[in-house]
């Protein structure tokens, strides 16, 4: 195995990113215990930690992308070391390096060339919303919903903006939608160790943030949340931020929405690592699918903070998982092994993993996969 002696650029990156308090890890190995990846293959995290505690990192090594960031491992770290800061360290020399997976490479390369990372005109990022008369945000409006590209762009998760949208007209909402003033937020990309680019999109984003006068933000995907509110302040962005999950929840709580229609259904919900894990949301989900009529809500047995990850943090949304090494077959055969009817998510990338898995476990005939935003439009 070659190994690449340390250089100064890279100790300075991995200094930037956390790599200093990876120093203070001594081998006690409950990260690698931790890790989802240990369910399906060998992956040592805290032999790269060594490495990168002495800088001797193999370049080459493909275990540098698999981590999903999915803080599983900082969570549960005594000694409180960034592993995922230090996962996307490396990742910023590799990319700097040209040393990317191809389909990672694609990703990043549509996302540096239209603002999406799917290949797709950015005339057509509104198209979502055909028929269903969404304005366009000028200033004043009071929310601005940012869909994410899956929902905006990808036909299968299409819905998940759709019924965003018609329930918040349905409760009064004043917002609106910027279409082809927006980007990606940048969250895979630079979790794909790619900072150039998403510091160009960031930056496209706050721009049109700003000149639209947007305050307050209301987002589909948990990646979405953790930039908008704990990345883009750092370059200037300051938004306020919430999840569809918290504003249901504040409506629910408030009188404003009621659900009133039966769903007759075992529901399983599986908690976002974004959402989750990275940002502690975990009741206001809860709270809202326990509000619809008739639906009993199940529980994983390693849920909230246990959860294990779908595989889509981290940038790997866009990378190729073999199959037998995917967690979110794992997670829905456990779901139809509940007796669920249909699983519940509050995030695309979710949404995109779990109906891959119904086609790859063959179990489109037992369980749907659904999004809170789909139910509580059946509710309404």
């Amino acid at each position: 195995m070659e190994v690449v002696a340390p250089f100064k650029e890279g100790e300075d990156f991995i200094k930037e990113a956390g790599g200093e308090v990876v120093k203070l890890c001594f081998q006690c190995g409950l990260c690698t215990t931790t890790c989802p990846w240990n369910i399906v293959r060998k992956f040592i995290i805290r032999k790269m930690l060594r490495q990168a505690q002495f800088g001797l990192t193999d370049f080459d090594d493909e275990e540098w992308w698999l981590c999903t960031t999915c803080n599983a491992c900082v969570r549960r770290c005594p000694r409180g070391v960034g592993i995922t800061d230090v996962m996307e360290a490396i990742r910023r020399i590799m990319v700097q390096s040209g040393i990317v997976p191809a389909s990672l490479h694609s990703a990043m390369a549509s996302l540096g060339g239209v603002g999406n990372p799917m290949r797709e005109e950015r005339e057509k990022r509104a198209d979502w919303a055909q028929g269903l008369e969404v304005k366009a945000f000028t200033p004043g409006t009071e929310l601005l919903y940012f869909p994410c590209c899956v929902p905006a762009y990808d036909s299968r998760v299409r819905n998940v903006a759709r019924a965003t949208a018609n329930i918040l007209q349905k409760v009064g909402a004043d917002f609106g939608i910027l279409g082809v003033k927006e980007s990606c937020c940048g969250e895979s990309v630079r979790k794909g160790g790619n900072e150039s680019v998403f510091l160009s999109l960031a930056q496209s984003n706050i721009n049109a943030f700003v000149e639209a006068g947007v305050k307050k933000i209301v987002v589909t995907s948990p990646h979405c949340y953790s930039t908008f509110k704990s990345e883009y302040p750092e370059l200037g962005g300051n938004f306020e931020v919430i999840h569809f999950t918290q504003y249901l929840a504040e409506l629910l709580r408030e009188g404003k929405l009621k659900l009133e229609k039966e769903l007759k259904k075992r529901v399983v919900y599986q908690d976002p690592c974004y959402l989750g894990r990275h940002h502690g949301i975990y009741d206001e989900p809860r709270e809202v699918l326990s509000s619809i009529p008739g639906l009993e809500l199940v529980e994983f047995p390693d849920y909230r903070e246990s959860s294990i990850c779908c595989g889509g943090g981290g940038g790997r949304i866009w990378m190729d998982t073999k199959k037998g090494e995917r967690f979110s077959d794992i997670r829905l055969e456990e779901a139809v092994e509940l007796g669920g009817n249909i699983l519940a998510v509050a995030c695309p990338y979710c949404m995109l993993n779990f109906e891959n898995s119904v086609l790859t476990v063959d179990k489109g005939d037992v369980i749907e996969v659904k999004d809170i935003s789909e139910l509580v439009q059946e509710a309404m």
